[in-house]
């Protein structure tokens, strides 16, 4: 726990005939990724490989890739997904029921296994991560995808997983013309969000978060409002920016690890290191609590387990709809790099600090502590 080093391990190697092997040229830290380096995460192990969100250049193919050739430019997906069973038919990727190579922890926590990622624990499939010269990809044809020309390896690094999640949020939770959005959280995730919602049409778009030069980025980049919620009460601030009724939509891009001002953050701290509940909601709770009635709560934040003082009743009472998702990314990316291209979302300016594979343990905790302004930490083989 709260231990990172870097290592010498073996060059993967191709396992089956669908996989490619990747040679790193970007990657970068995310927010998910601080929850194993805490041991939230259940089911890592010493010596795993982090890491998911990366774009590289494909070294060695399969006999049975038909879509990628050697020194093809991909973003690679997250999440992995065989492309044929019922649920990536149906475009939801991250549910894939052939790609874990370990159901039975999945279905011990959830009821059901999940889909595999990359350096996510054995929970979600053991596979190791993006954080190394080499990355085997399994499914090739189904989770890489070419970068368009011209298109520059950092903006169309965040392709692989943070612009994917961000548009689901918005495109799952229904926003539309009209539509007034809150999203809390200014990372990566959350400006995607409200990106997102701006592009779908959302008349206001509302992000809320507590670091300066992440509610400044929002601002500059994305074009959404935003709330400091140190300074001033977030529902009450919301109820007046929206004529007394809420938001229509709100979108939780926080997760696990919210922090808050509220005596209640203390509480669930509290409880989160005790390990009585495993994850902290407390923007779950805001997010539940300030949307209008019958509006939509999407939860974009990844969580693992058990929270307490769910606001059940809200739920009920105010009809509201509540929805979730791991990242059904190959629905999104071809759209994504499409409109990355065109500029219409940008993400270069997320990568606000590159390091040397060698320098990753100083990437993360510059990352995990948000020192210098940190939003993300690109991570690439030399620096």
């Amino acid at each position: 726990m709260n231990k990172l080093s870097v290592e010498e391990v073996p060059d993967p190697t191709l396992r089956n005939d669908q996989d490619v092997i990747v040679r790193l040229r970007a990657g970068t830290t995310c927010g998910s990724d601080l929850h194993h380096i805490g041991g939230y995460i259940p089911a890592m192990r010493a010596g795993d490989v982090i890491g998911h969100e990366f774009l590289g250049e494909v070294v060695e193919t399969g006999s049975a890739v038909r879509r990628h050739s050697v020194g093809d430019r991909v973003v690679v997906c997250s999440f992995v997904g065989c492309g044929r069973c019922w649920y990536c038919v149906n475009d939801l990727w991250s549910l894939c029921d052939n790609t874990n190579t370990n159901p039975g922890i999945g279905q011990a926590l959830f009821g059901y296994e999940t889909g595999s990622v990359f350096g996510y624990s054995h929970a979600m499939g053991g596979l190791r991560g993006s954080h190394a010269e080499y990355v085997r990809v399994p499914f090739a044809d189904y989770g890489a995808f070419h970068v368009p020309e011209g298109l520059d390896d950092t903006s169309a690094l965040f392709a692989s997983d943070s612009a994917p999640t961000g548009w689901m949020g918005a495109d799952l939770s229904g926003v539309k013309p009209g539509d007034v959005v809150a999203v809390w959280g200014c990372g990566a995730v959350g400006q995607m969000a409200a990106r997102a919602a701006i592009l779908k049409g959302a008349e206001r778009v509302i992000s809320i978060d507590r670091i300066p030069e992440r509610l400044a980025m929002t601002e500059q980049y994305v074009g959404a409002e935003t709330i400091d919620y140190t300074t001033t009460d977030v529902a009450a601030e919301l109820r007046e920016r929206t004529g007394g009724r809420g938001p229509d939509v709100c979108i939780e891009a926080v997760g696990l690890e919210a922090h808050s001002d509220s005596p209640m953050y203390l509480y669930d701290q509290a409880k989160q290191q005790l390990r009585l509940q495993t994850d902290r909601p407390t923007a779950v709770r805001q997010a539940i609590h300030a949307c209008r009635k019958a509006g939509t709560v999407f939860i974009l934040g990844v969580f693992v387990g058990a929270v307490d003082k769910f606001p059940l009743g809200a739920v009920i009472n105010k009809g509201l709809t509540v929805r979730g998702a791991q990242m059904h990314g190959q629905r999104y990316i071809p759209m994504l790099l499409e409109r990355l291209a065109a500029g219409e979302i940008e993400t270069a300016h997320l990568a606000t600090h590159s390091f040397s594979l060698d320098e990753a343990a100083t990437a993360y905790d510059m990352f995990k502590h948000k020192t210098d302004g940190c939003v993300r930490s690109v991570i690439r083989p030399e620096s």
